[in-house]
């Protein structure tokens, strides 16, 4: 490309008067011509927020990104767009996550803008930017925010969420008190940064590097490492060479680097959030993925990736391990090696050079963790558009059960009684919520790893089959059956099961089954009568009438389909 055919020419390089008024106004944010005319101008696109501790570095990190650029001699531009803080905002940032794609793609779109660097990392701020990059075309590349220290507790390693909810439980059960709990709470968390178990965060930043939408080993470093710096400014002078190239990110995101992301996600043992985001960003590009796609390769991925909440470790002990390029060096044959990356190279030269320097955290294939990947997609009457549960971070004898059904309306339900005496529920039942998917939660809440009730705790009882359509938190376990689709509120099937109905959970053979007969479900069904909507206006209504089931990515249908906006005319 030439300085001519730049994007941003269009709205500074001619001779009409709306060219003029443009360089006028960017005389009046006293930047000089030689400044920017002529030179890629680089959209920084920061999630930083005072309420999202793990973005709160965020706006040091678009100094340095601002430096790349300028090294590089391209002009940045930082535009603040909306956070998502998963450890704040109610009833859950997934409510949101199209929200941010929106305002991404339309930001990118009408603003003189050639290339775009995105900040961000916690849970859904990572698919939403790149889902509404996706939708502009633009030349794009990722900066994620990289996950926190290692949490502390007197002589303890703790991983944060993972570690919350295994001390709460023992509150709960009276195996500690108030004192302990409140040396926790100042433990837990000690740095910016994401969590630092493989839950949501740090899976979707694996993903977008297995993608090819960051630098080589970027999804890895941990927020505060001085390598974190070097990454951002490293990535910011990239995106210059990338506009020059005209190396737009559809190039980038082809079947293959689809694939590609699901084998990693899979050895990874990552996040079950990860099938709803991977496949909304894929429809976004119209490249067909599918619950099946990811069945199919966790059969045949082992898991390879010793990380909590399932395993030992955490991110900090991964990074140092070789990090993601080192796991990727264990998968090269199961890889589509010869894609593009960001880099303008492939991803074979991204990983040269790569290795694992600690088998305890990254294993060899010849000793995974598991022989198959830790995620399995079920089905049948129970879900006919398909459930998922994360069964590597299950008790291993619940993967195939059948007990008596224990029902919940909704969350409101379950906090009111799951620990009242009279409820008539042992270790051998069934929790199942309802009321809680997209649509009924509202917005998918992580509410899937329902709580054992407090009698069966202090029995020793750590796991219990537990059905939902919500999501879980990336950082849980449990033998959690979720995003059962479709969902209770829109007449899924959860909407008809009843207090003590046998239901059977089968992962080895990828069934959910309520065993009752079709005559009487039919009955259930005639008699059923749809819960009112959540919504009267604003976004939330527009939410209620385009968001799709959690099988084909929960995005709005006007935004995943296929279609093509003009470009806008800024004269």
């Amino acid at each position: 490309m030439r300085p001519g055919d730049l994007r941003s020419h269009r709205w500074y390089g001619g001779d009409e008067l709306r060219d003029f008024s443009h360089r006028t106004r960017t005389r009046q944010l006293g930047i000089n011509p030689e400044e920017h005319l002529g030179k890629p101008v680089i959209g920084i696109l920061n999630t930083w927020s005072d309420i999202n501790p793990c973005h709160m570095h965020l706006r040091e990190r678009a100094e340095q990104v601002k430096r790349g650029v300028w090294q590089a001699g391209g002009f940045p531009l930082e535009f603040p767009v909306a956070t998502l803080s998963e450890t704040f905002q109610k009833p859950t940032p997934m409510l949101y996550r199209n929200l941010l794609a929106m305002e991404t793609e339309e930001i990118l779109r009408s603003y003189p803008i050639d290339g775009a660097v995105l900040m961000g990392g916690c849970d859904k701020t990572t698919p939403a930017l790149l889902m509404g990059a996706i939708s502009a075309g633009l030349p794009a590349i990722f900066v994620p925010a990289g996950p926190m220290l290692r949490g502390h507790w007197r002589d303890e390693v703790l991983g944060s969420g993972t570690d919350m909810w295994k001390y709460w439980d023992d509150k709960r059960a009276g195996l500690i008190g108030q004192r302990e709990l409140d040396e926790l709470e100042r433990g837990l968390a000690r740095s910016p940064g994401t969590c630092m178990t493989m839950g949501t965060a740090s899976t979707m930043t694996a993903a977008a590097e297995v993608l090819g939408l960051t630098l080589p080993g970027a999804s890895s470093i941990p927020a505060v490492d001085s390598a974190h710096h070097r990454m951002a400014a490293a990535s910011g002078a990239r995106i210059v060479g990338m506009v020059w190239e005209d190396l737009r990110i559809g190039t980038v995101l082809d079947e293959r680097a689809y694939a590609d992301a699901v084998t990693a996600v899979l050895a990874l043992g990552g996040s079950t959030n990860a099938l709803i985001h991977l496949v909304a960003m894929a429809g976004r590009g119209q490249v067909p993925l599918s619950l099946d796609d990811f069945d199919a390769t966790a059969r045949r991925v082992p898991v390879l990736a010793n990380l909590r909440p399932f395993g030992e470790f955490l991110m900090e002990d991964f990074y140092y391990a070789g990090g993601l390029r080192g796991l990727l060096s264990r998968l090269t044959d199961l890889l589509h090696t010869d894609r593009t990356t960001v880099t303008g190279k492939t991803l074979a030269d991204d990983l040269a050079g790569a290795g694992v320097y600690r088998d305890d955290v990254i294993r060899r294939r010849d000793d995974p963790v598991a022989a198959e990947g830790g995620v399995a997609v079920l089905r049948g009457n129970l879900a006919p558009g398909g459930a998922v549960i994360k069964h590597i971070a299950a008790q291993q004898d619940l993967l195939r059960h059948t007990g008596p059904a224990v029902v919940f309306d909704d969350y409101a339900d379950l906090k009111r009684r799951i620990d009242d005496p009279a409820l008539e529920i042992t270790e051998d039942s069934v929790l199942v919520l309802r009321g809680s998917g997209p649509q009924g939660g509202p917005g998918m809440p992580e509410y899937g790893m329902l709580p054992i009730p407090e009698r069966l705790l202090a029995k020793g009882v750590r796991d219990m089959v537990r059905i939902s359509d919500a999501r879980m938190s990336g950082t849980s376990y449990g033998a959690c059956v979720l995003h059962v689709a479709p969902e209770s509120h829109v007449g899924g099937p959860l909407a008809l099961v009843r207090d003590g109905d046998p239901v059977i959970l089968d992962v080895p053979g990828r069934r959910l089954e309520l065993d009752v007969p079709d005559a009487e479900l039919a009955a259930r069904r005639a008699a059923w009568t749809p819960p009112p909507p959540k919504f009267e206006r604003g976004y939330g209504a527009l939410y209620s009438s385009h968001i799709t089931q959690a099988d084909v990515g929960c995005d709005f249908d006007f935004l995943a389909r296929a279609g093509h906006n003009p470009e806008p005319d800024p004269r």
